[in-house]
């Protein structure tokens, strides 16, 4: 008999290229491979219709997200409010199917008196309001600062909904602690992102540049591009190469009195693919330690060195697998070194092993089936 499952997505899930909707897309695909049954849910708001998920689901439906400034006006988060629509709850109700809802965003019905017998599981990628509340203090000009800062109180005021989980399947081991402190009448558990690599697929040798990439549109990202550009890149002899979606104009006149420092705009999946496999060292640094970093995954499952500051391995577990340095001055030492040291296939084979099976899909995606 097949298992089925309601799963409920911030966006529509493909392409996968960017933070939290990789972790969905994959997670689809996996369930699919292991035989669950799947109706997905999503909020277009730009994206349109994917034909393609289609192969991964039973039936596809789309919500318009209700955005502007009339869904901003209420005390629930914007990111909630403009996802609410009374054809999902509808559509939810044609069954008694168990309910995946994919983060906080995606909660508005997650208390709703009509699903109270429903199997309801939350899909945490975030502490909402904490991330909110650091994406206000990098942010520039008031009217942004504001609406972050705001959204910050709406969500951390909003998270006592989850209480109405049967369960939570947890981003890291940091934010798993922090949610079995708050809700201990929940099942809370430590479940990692699902990505795009099944393998690992490192390429051996050496090549003569550094890499960043992430989605350059996203405050955390923009913040972290420019203090790698402003106190480590610009003092190395080294190519550095910065990659992502949609770079500002701040950020390409940051880099542009370095001829070294090149700044990669909205490469495809396959030139992200080629810089990730061939540049001598992903450097990946945050300065929020919310969530687990989707694009350190990647990086350890394709790239050669990982170089980290310690935020961006917390909760994690991949501190073995990394170089970590948290000043300029060690991550430029941490970049010389590096440069020097070709991935072999020792280094190869023991990231592989600390991998495998705790980081893989299918591993994950069993874990899943077994509690629907």
């Amino acid at each position: 008999m097949h298992k089925s499952i309601h799963i409920i997505s911030f966006n529509v899930p493909s392409p996968p290229n960017y933070g939290g909707i990789i972790d969905v897309y994959y997670k689809l695909k996996a369930l699919h491979a292991a035989g669950v049954q799947i109706i997905l849910h999503c909020f277009d708001y730009g994206r349109g219709e994917a034909p393609e998920l289609e192969a991964f689901c039973v039936k596809v439906y789309y919500y318009k997200r209700k955005t502007g400034l009339w869904t901003n006006l209420s005390l629930l988060p914007y990111n909630v409010y403009s996802r609410k629509d009374p054809a999902l709850i509808s559509n939810l109700l044609q069954n008694d199917y168990p309910i995946l809802f994919e983060a906080l965003h995606t909660c508005y019905y997650l208390d709703d008196e009509r699903l109270k017998n429903r199997l309801k599981i939350y899909r945490e990628s975030n502490i909402e309001h904490d991330y909110y509340y650091h994406l206000s203090k990098a942010s520039r000009g008031w009217i942004k600062k504001t609406f972050l800062r705001v959204e910050a109180w709406r969500y951390h005021r909003y998270e006592k909904v989850l209480r109405h989980a049967d369960r939570m399947l947890v981003v890291s081991t940091a934010d798993t602690d922090y949610l079995k402190k708050q809700f201990p009448e929940v099942e809370v558990e430590y479940m990692p992102s699902f990505h795009a690599n099944d393998r690992v697929t490192i390429e051996p040798g050496q090549s003569d540049f550094i890499l960043y990439h992430g989605n350059l549109s996203v405050v955390e990202n923009e913040f972290a591009a420019l203090y790698l550009i402003r106190e480590v890149f610009s003092k190395l002899p080294h190519r550095c190469v910065i990659a992502g979606m949609n770079p500002s104009r701040h950020l390409r006149e940051a880099a542009a009195p370095y001829a070294h420092i090149e700044i990669k705009a909205n490469p495809d999946q396959d030139e992200m693919d080629y810089l990730v496999r061939n540049a001598q060292i992903q450097t990946l640094i945050t300065f929020q330690d919310t969530g687990l970093k989707l694009k350190l995954l990647n990086s350890l499952f394709s790239g050669r060195h990982v170089l980290v500051n310690s935020l961006m391995l917390t909760g994690s577990g991949l501190d073995d697998l990394c170089t970590i340095a948290n000043t300029p001055g060690e991550m430029i030492l941490a970049c010389e070194q590096l440069m020097q040291m070709p991935m072999n296939t020792a280094r190869i084979a023991e990231r592989e092993q600390l991998l495998f099976p705790n980081y893989s899909n299918r591993h994950q995606a069993e874990r899943l089936k077994d509690l629907l």
